[in-house]
């Protein structure tokens, strides 16, 4: 039973990351969205904003990492769950490692550039002092079906991201 229930709580935080991903595909960018979630609550959200803000580090997952560390006021997210809707890159699988997140779970993987499990899994390095637990695969055809769209329409009209 702890397993369903625990199932069930993913969904639900997952569709609030993509309610974050619609945000960023609402503005041209690529649909991709997170929160992060403390004792069963959102206490940061965070959607992709690096064309809008013409800034490499725009990127969801900084961007709720940046307002929960705010929100917990310390650096450290120990007790803290992301719910993203695209595996992390390399930047952001090591500011999760960073920020001490305890569980990161993804919608879609990223074969090209995705660093929790697909090119590398940043997440869970032996080497490094801490390692976040992962679950992959939530939602994982809403998620990657908003992706396949934006750039489908991206292709359509021509222009490159």
């Amino acid at each position: 039973m702890e397993q369903k229930k625990r199932e069930e709580m993913d969904e639900r935080f997952m569709k609030e990351a993509v309610k974050q991903a619609k945000k960023a595909y609402a503005i041209g960018e690529v649909p991709i969205g997170c929160v992060i979630v403390y004792e069963g609550k959102i206490i940061a959200r965070g959607y992709n904003r690096r064309t809008i803000d013409k800034n490499t580090l725009a990127h969801a997952e900084l961007q709720a990492i940046r307002k929960a560390s705010r929100k917990m006021d310390d650096w450290r997210l120990e007790d803290c769950t992301m719910y993203v809707t695209l595996e992390p890159c390399q930047m952001c699988s090591g500011a999760l490692v960073q920020s001490r997140m305890k569980r990161v779970v993804v919608g879609c993987m990223n074969p090209k550039a995705g660093c929790a499990g697909s090119v590398l899994n940043i997440l869970q390095m032996p080497e490094f002092n801490h390692q976040v637990e992962l679950t992959t695969g939530v939602l994982e055809e809403v998620c990657s079906g908003l992706m396949k769209t934006f750039f489908r329409e991206l292709r359509e009209k021509g222009q490159k991201r």
